[in-house]
Order: C-alpha cells, then sequence, then structure tokens
C-alpha cells in the first residue's frame, strides 16, 4: 500500500499543498471552510505527517534521549518514569537506549541519538566516553548525567546523583553494628562513578572501625545479577568466609540472594545480606530479613525532568548539581524465621 503524502490530501481537497501544511501547522490564516476540507481529507486518506521531515523544517523533534546501563533495572526505569512524567505534559517524548554497562555499545547509542536530533541526552554513563560526550554538549545538545559523573574538570554538565558515599558508609556502619568485622562486599566496575563512591564509603566505615582491609573479601560484580551469583561462589570458596554479604546495588543483591537460596543457606541465619537499593522481588522471599539503602528513583527523575526543561525553554541556564540523600532501611526483626 503506497504511502500518503501531502500532495494527496492537497488533490482531495482541491488546494495547494503549501494551504495543507498552513492548515496542519496551523501557521497563517486559512478560511474555515478549507480548514474543515482539508481535514476532511486527511481523515479520509488517513494521513500521517512525515515527523522527521517536519523536525528538518522547524528544526525541532520534541525527542529526548535516556542513555541507561540497564533497563531491566527497576531502578533506572522509575527515574525515566519520573523524567517521562514531568516533560510529556509539553509534548517532549523519550527514547530509551540501554548499554548493558558497555562503553563502546554507550558510545553507538549516543552517536545515533545526536544524529537523529534528539534535543537533550539524559546519561547514566558506562564510562569512558568523556570526549565524545563533551563533543555532544559543545555542538549544543544538553546533557544531563543520571547519577554517575565524568571525571572532568573541564566539562560542565548538569547532575543529579545520589550521596553514595555517605549511603555506603551507613549500611556498612550498620552491619559493623551488628557484630560483622568480616563482610563480603560485591562491588560494581571501577571506572563508574557509583562504584567507586560506594566503595569509599564501605571503606571509610571499616577503617573508622579499625577494622583491616582484605582483598579477598572484595568482589567485582559489574552491577548485574549474575556477578552477585559469581560472588557467593567466591565468597563460599574461602577458607574464612564472610559472615555478611554487602551488595553495592540492587541487581547484585537479587543475584547474591538467589545463590545462597539454591545453596540452602537461610537469610539471616546463615548468612547477613545488606544491599544498597530496595529489591522489588524481596517480597517474594519468604521470611526475607535483610539491610537496605531506600533510593528515591522516581524524584531523581522528576528533578532531571525539571533541569531538561530549563535547559530548553529557559536556556542558557548554568549547569547545577544536586544531590538526592538516601534512606538506610534496617531489617524487621520480625520477620525472622521462628
Amino acid at each position: 500500500m503506497a504511502r500518503v503524502t501531502i500532495k494527496d490530501v492537497a488533490k482531495k481537497a482541491n488546494v495547494s499543498t503549501a494551504t495543507v501544511s498552513r492548515v496542519l501547522n496551523n501557521v497563517g490564516f486559512v478560511s474555515e471552510e478549507i480548514k474543515k476540507r482539508v481535514f476532511d481529507a486527511v481523515d479520509q486518506l488517513n494521513y500521517q505527517p512525515n515527523a522527521v521531515a517536519r523536525s528538518l523544517k522547524q528544526d525541532k523533534t520534541n525527542t529526548i534521549g535516556v542513555v541507561i546501563p540497564d533497563i531491566s533495572n527497576p531502578y533506572f526505569m522509575t527515574i525515566s518514569k519520573g523524567i517521562e512524567d514531568t516533560i510529556q505534559e509539553l509534548g517532549y517524548q523519550l527514547i530509551f537506549c540501554s548499554s548493558d554497562e558497555n562503553p563502546e555499545k554507550e558510545s553507538g547509542f549516543l552517536r545515533l541519538l545526536y544524529g537523529n536530533r534528539v534535543e537533550a541526552i539524559v546519561l547514566a554513563t558506562s564510562g569512558k566516553n568523556e570526549e565524545l560526550i563533551d563533543d555532544i554538549h559543545r555542538a549544543g545538545i544538553p546533557i544531563i548525567l543520571m547519577d554517575r559523573r565524568i571525571e572532568q574538570p573541564d566539562l560542565k554538565l548538569n547532575l543529579v546523583e545520589e550521596d553514595n558515599l555517605q549511603a555506603a558508609y551507613d549500611i556498612t556502619k550498620s552491619l559493623i553494628e551488628q557484630g560483622h568485622t568480616n563482610i563480603g562486599v560485591v562491588n560494581g566496575p571501577d571506572h563508574v562513578s557509583t562504584a567507586k563512591d560506594r566503595y569509599l564509603g564501605y571503606k571509610k566505615a571499616i577503617d573508622a572501625y579499625g577494622i583491616a582491609e582484605d582483598p579477598n573479601l572484595t568482589f567485582n560484580g559489574a552491577f548485574s545479577q549474575e556477578g552477585g551469583r559469581q560472588a557467593v561462589e567466591h565468597f563460599l570458596n574461602l577458607k574464612k568466609k564472610p559472615t555478611a554479604i554487602l551488595a553495592l546495588n540492587n541487581a547484585m543483591a537479587f543475584g547474591v540472594l538467589l545463590e545462597l537460596f539454591k545453596r540452602g543457606y537461610r537469610v539471616p541465619e546463615d548468612m547477613t545480606v545488606a544491599s544498597y537499593g530496595e529489591i522489588e522481588a524481596a517480597e517474594l522471599l519468604q521470611n526475607l530479613c535483610i539491610t537496605s539503602i531506600k533510593q528515591y528513583p522516581y524524584e531523581m527523575g522528576k528533578k532531571i525532568g525539571n533541569l531538561i526543561l530549563n535547559c530548553l525553554l529557559k536556556k542558557d541556564v548554568p549547569p547545577s548539581h544536586e544531590v538526592i540523600q538516601s534512606t538506610l532501611v534496617l531489617p524487621n526483626k520480625n520477620q525472622k524465621n521462628e
């Protein structure tokens, strides 16, 4: 079936293509009678305007690119929901890309979004793309960093992040105060700012309590569920096993729990587990009792959405850095097995 064009609409309405364009874009004066003829023709032919052509003409696409490291992680999708709820009333739409914590994949998506003329990019970077990000920023595309910094002092971008160091310090301190001095830590990739900050928070807490750092008790779980599973395998093969496992993101924490249950461990009776981030599936796990950090991703998304609107509507707004505080959630003792 041939695609209906603006020429077909003009012919059906017995007007010029310029008149059809004026009616559809609500530009200039056109009589009500002609407007009716054009809209009737559009309805009868089921004409769909070419969005790409229109965006080229108007120099506006009304699209915002969102590059996240894991589209399956509820944390990032909740942030995205907050962004969407903030910007959609003004006609902006989101385009999602998932880098899978792969800098090369992230680079390809950034180039794709730039080539498709998005009006802004929200980025939770997987690292190693500073030069490309700088180039896109200099080309006039606003970039808002989501929870992950870029370690390049001369690159000034909008940033909304959690206080990752403080939250990791708080949750580690809580484990120590519960009596644990042998804590297995499942961390993310060391080139990502959140992983760096969270590990520094853990290190700050054990230093404060005079606990020596043991390299065998740190495992790089790459912020993935599989990484959490592999971490348990590693820790349980140690001669001196940890009494608690701290996973520094929710996906890794879920992997830790699944592997422990698979091996017949009870939580917290046989192994204490702590999670940086809430585990949505935890409600399905009977009698689960863990320490966690409660994050506020929807609020982060709303802040990012407002920053996008500031950048696009007000122009020339200086970059801002907003920090969202998380909350330590202690285990509910009543949930323990009898």
